[in-house]
């Protein structure tokens, strides 16, 4: 299901993890599920992987994860401040110590020139961590399919730079 060098580095990724006794979770709107699914592809991640919450609409991001209204309102759910919040979130919603959150525009429509297609932000948060580490990248109209599998590589990767740094 998952390319080779994905399903590697979620291997990886998950012994670190394990080696270091912590639990993730993940929260996702554009990839709706991939990198949990990635995950659990890999057998024996049930020690690691908690659970992933797919929050695609933004009722789901209140609902599930505690994003706030306003929050929304102000930045949209394409934002920093909804990424952080959606990485707080699953954690304050589940007992990981790391989660990961995702929300962008895949395309091919939903894109503005304020927020094009192409236009993800992953959030981090850990529970020690005072602040989530939020990244911004800009793949570009390249497809769906495209930016969404990105995105899960780019997710892996700030995990591992976690990781790396603890």
């Amino acid at each position: 299901m998952f390319a080779t060098e994905r399903m590697a580095q979620a291997e990886q990724l998950l012994a670190a993890l394990r080696a270091r006794s912590l639990r993730l979770a993940t929260a996702e709107s554009c990839t709706g599920g991939l990198i949990a699914a990635l995950m659990t592809e890999i057998p024996g991640s049930s020690d690691v992987f908690e659970r992933g919450f797919v929050t695609y609409s933004n009722a789901a991001k209140i609902g599930d994860l505690g994003v706030d209204y306003d929050l929304l309102a102000r930045h949209g759910a394409v934002s920093a401040e909804v990424a952080a919040a959606m990485a707080q979130g699953a954690l304050r919603a589940s007992a990981a110590d790391v989660a990961v959150a995702v929300t962008g525009v895949a395309g091919p429509g939903g894109g503005s020139p304020q927020k094009p297609v192409g236009l993800v932000y992953i959030g981090l948060a850990a529970r020690d961590l005072e602040v989530p580490t939020v990244r911004t990248f800009r793949f570009g109209d390249i497809g769906r399919t495209t930016i969404r599998g990105a995105t899960v590589a780019e997710a892996l990767r700030l995990l591992e730079d976690h990781m790396d740094s603890r």
